[in-house]
């Protein structure tokens, strides 16, 4: 990987040159480009990216790796242009929250001569663009990696380095697999997260219940500031994996509305098995990524071949 290329400069893209540069082996390069040439010129200027290319066709130029850290629905085209360009035996991986639908567009439209494995580092937050973007979004999270049975192991071990480089902690998944869980621990909350301000919004007391909003309704709706193409691309690509955990959250609403109108010791029961459940998880999980490392192995092996 002695350059990287990394089209698409915003919260994602820009992070990840942060924290490559930040820590770039001797000889690395990182390129960059965005079709927003503001948003290239400040990715330069932060230091996101050594150099802004001024084309797709330049910047995969001679690249080992190339990163699409795209909107989903910019992905697709923007394979099919530069597939032309990319170097004989390069890897191409991605960063969309969704994989199935991607691991068909890289099928279909990259050269035989690069290899494609697919990746979603598990970190963001409600802003976007190359200002909110940050060196260290990656320390000690997740970074899911979906390589087709077909990839070279020296490809997969690309990313690989990537997620390393970056901080995170690689994972693997197949493209179902991960879609399936990303709707759970992702997709479901920033439907959730939308729904409950828009519900707030439009109550004819909303002027009222603002002056009246804490910190609880603040972070429950995080996530409605968010990009709205990403949180739109989201849904339409991976809409039967939400749909089902939908589903399964309206159902759990239903139980929980079932315990209150029966003002029993079973609503008690569900909020001290949530609360215990919770702090447990931030003991063993998700609280140690937070501090930087994850104390647990992984629980899904790379990928075995003869």
């Amino acid at each position: 990987m002695a350059r990287v290329a990394i089209l698409g400069l915003g919260l994602i893209g820009g992070s990840l040159g942060l924290a490559l540069r930040g820590s770039v082996g001797k000889g690395q390069e990182v390129v960059g480009y965005d079709r927003d040439r503001e948003t290239a010129r400040k990715a330069q200027e932060r230091g996101a990216v050594e150099r802004a290319a001024p084309s797709l066709r330049e910047a995969v130029a001679e690249a080992g790796l190339v990163v699409i850290a795209t909107p989903i629905g910019a992905i697709g085209p923007l394979m099919q242009e530069i597939a032309p360009h990319l170097p004989q035996r390069c890897v191409v991986t991605d960063t969309a929250s969704v994989k199935g639908v991607v691991m068909e567009w890289a099928e279909r439209a990259l050269p035989q001569g690069a290899h494609f494995v697919g990746g979603h580092p598990m970190a963001g937050k409600e802003r976007w663009g190359i200002d909110a973007a940050q060196g260290d979004l990656f320390q000690g999270r997740p970074y899911a990696i979906v390589a087709p049975p077909e990839a070279p192991d020296a490809a997969v071990e690309a990313v690989v380095a990537l997620a390393l480089q970056v901080g995170a902690h690689p994972l693997f998944l197949d493209a179902q697999d991960h879609d399936r869980l990303a709707a759970a621990v992702s997709h479901l909350p920033l439907v959730l997260s939308t729904a409950l301000f828009s519900l707030a919004h439009t109550s004819p007391s909303w002027e009222d219940l603002a002056r009246l909003a804490g910190p609880a309704f603040r972070d429950m709706t995080r996530l409605a500031s968010g990009n709205p193409e990403m949180s739109r691309d989201i849904c339409r690509f991976n809409a039967e994996a939400i749909l089902h955990w939908l589903d399964r959250m309206a159902a759990e609403l239903a139980r929980y509305r079932h315990l209150i109108e029966g003002e029993g010791d079973g609503l008690l029961a569900a909020f001290q098995e949530a609360q215990q459940e919770r702090e447990l998880f931030l003991s063993e999980g998700q609280g140690a990524w937070d501090k930087g490392h994850d104390p647990r192995p992984l629980t899904h092996d790379p990928p075995r071949r003869s």
